[in-house]
């Protein structure tokens, strides 16, 4: 009787053959997943979210990282690149190489048709593990619309939507607010 092959790397496998990779793959329990590239709406929401976090938080000691760290949930199995992260203060890296973070407080993923259901579903409920995460957005492409998950007691998540340009997204942790006008901006 012949047996299957095996593909399961390791935590570490996946981070030596990631580093030298020439594009990305994201890891959930032993297999790695290339990812594909981003829209131009994604992009563009994406880096309307980095500026805007960037002036709105310029003067704390707060970092506004884009999508080229990846964040490892502790004790897993599980290493992301979520669109947007923040991270208060000193940023906690996993290892000298500083490319896989720790400590994010503010996690945000732009939400496309093929990973929305993920975004939601697995990959909450992974950072969710996390204990420095605050606050969790998602953002649609083909609509303006944000979904905002904020932590509260006993690991509880208040959920709130927004939508419609003339609306703004506050961000409790953070002490900011971000105009839907402003994520979506030259969006069509």
């Amino acid at each position: 009787m012949s047996s299957l092959p095996s593909y399961y790397l390791s935590p570490e496998d996946y981070v030596s053959l990631e580093r030298q990779a020439e594009y990305k793959s994201e890891y959930v329990d032993g297999v790695m997943y290339a990812m594909a590239g981003g829209s131009e709406r994604h992009n563009l929401i994406a880096g309307n979210l980095i500026a805007e976090l960037n002036v709105q938080l310029r003067k704390v000691p707060w970092r506004v990282h884009p999508s080229d760290l990846k964040v490892r949930v502790p004790n897993s199995k599980k290493f992301f690149y979520p669109d947007v992260s923040v991270v208060c203060g000193e940023t906690e890296f996993a290892d000298d190489a500083r490319d896989v973070i720790l400590n994010p407080i503010l996690i945000i993923e732009v939400l496309s048709e093929s990973t929305a259901a993920f975004d939601r579903g697995k990959k909450f409920q992974s950072y969710q593990q996390m204990e420095s995460l605050q606050e969790y957005l998602l953002v649609a492409q083909d609509e303006y619309v944000v979904e905002h998950y904020l932590r509260q007691e006993n690991d509880h998540w208040l959920y709130t939507k927004v939508t419609g340009l003339e609306e703004a997204i506050i961000l409790p942790t953070l002490k900011c607010q971000i105009a839907l006008s402003d994520i979506y901006s030259k969006v069509t």
